[in-house]
């Protein structure tokens, strides 16, 4: 499985909505999982995002697949980002020549 690294900021409807945060959280992750996906950890921040979460998919296309679904919702939008864990960057790295 691939590891994604998405960005979320609050839509003015995710905001207005705040205290069901949780439950469009538990949302995802039940949506994930139908689509083949793991949530590993959501963890909501200060700053210019308001929760960054890791993922695991099996490919980019699943991945988009989600993060659309998701955004459609109205609450969120999202930044998404493949993330390479070390044995995959290494395996990059061995192609540079």
């Amino acid at each position: 499985m691939a590891m994604y690294v998405s960005l979320i900021q609050f839509t003015d409807q995710g905001i207005r909505n705040i205290k069901d945060t949780i439950k469009r959280s538990e949302a995802a992750m039940a949506e994930a999982e139908k689509m083949g996906m793991k949530i590993i950890e959501a963890f909501w921040t200060m700053g210019a995002y308001d929760v960054v979460v890791l993922l695991d998919a099996p490919n980019d296309e699943t991945m988009s697949a989600f993060t659309l679904k998701i955004g459609s919702m109205g609450s969120v939008k999202t930044q998404t980002m493949r993330a390479f864990r070390r044995k995959e960057m290494e395996k990059i790295l061995a192609k540079i020549k």
